[in-house]
């Protein structure tokens, strides 16, 4: 699990000195000093916002087959604390699907202008005086499938196949206050990385592996 430190308040986001052995310092700020509403949501979640796993998969099946390629994927783990713990950020569908703030990437796309893009769409307003400039950060994970229908893995696939698709996770810093614009059809909800820790059955493979992909981390939590 991640270390904590509630005394330590430089404010600093990250501190990299790994040929010392220091750790990484990543600074979180209390929920409360964000504020939360909502927006419409895009015209093409009407026709998904209520699908299954299986529907999904089916979706994803058809869409590679069209267009030939492996699907690429970049998703947000966003911190902030509350009750002095750290709380990751997740959306919940109206089917009780969690996900982190992200999604697939254009053809070309690079993975931190890609995730920019999710986050606006997903977390920020639509009109452009009010968007957030997104600090994206180091990649912590990437996860692999080699068919729509099983579990990722947080390495490539030994059966022999071509991946289907690639999940890549991004640490993305939150400034000390911001808003929180979400699309009607999700829900954001701050999970405690206690709650998250092998609870696959809940929040699948990905989000439960995220407590151990933090561990090499030392939160500094900001007092408001």
């Amino acid at each position: 699990m991640p270390m904590m430190n509630d005394q330590l308040n430089t404010g600093d986001e990250c501190v990299v000195n790994s040929d010392d052995g220091c750790d990484l310092i990543v600074g979180i700020y209390p929920l409360s000093n964000y504020f939360f509403s909502s927006k419409p949501p895009p015209p093409p979640a009407a026709a998904v916002k209520d699908e299954t796993l299986a529907d999904r998969a089916l979706r994803l099946k058809s869409k590679y087959e069209d267009v030939h390629g492996m699907r690429n994927s970049v998703e947000a783990v966003i911190l902030v604390e509350l009750f002095k713990h750290p709380h990751v950020l997740l959306l919940q569908s109206k089917n009780c699907i969690y996900k982190l703030p992200g999604g697939r990437l254009r053809p070309g796309e690079s993975d931190v202008n890609g995730l920019k893009r999710k986050l606006l769409s997903k977390l920020s307003a639509d009109d452009d005086s009010h968007r957030t400039d997104w600090e994206v950060g180091e990649c912590i994970g990437t996860w692999w499938k080699s068919d729509f229908e099983t579990l990722p893995y947080p390495y490539m696939p030994s059966s022999g196949k071509i991946p289907k698709e690639c999940t890549k996770l991004y640490l993305v810093k939150l400034p000390s206050n911001q808003d929180f614009i979400v699309p009607k059809n999700f829900k954001l909800l701050a999970v405690p990385i206690c709650q998250l820790h092998e609870n696959r059955k809940t929040y699948g493979s990905i989000i439960a592996g995220i407590p151990q992909l933090l561990s090499r981390f030392s939160i500094n939590m900001i007092p408001s």
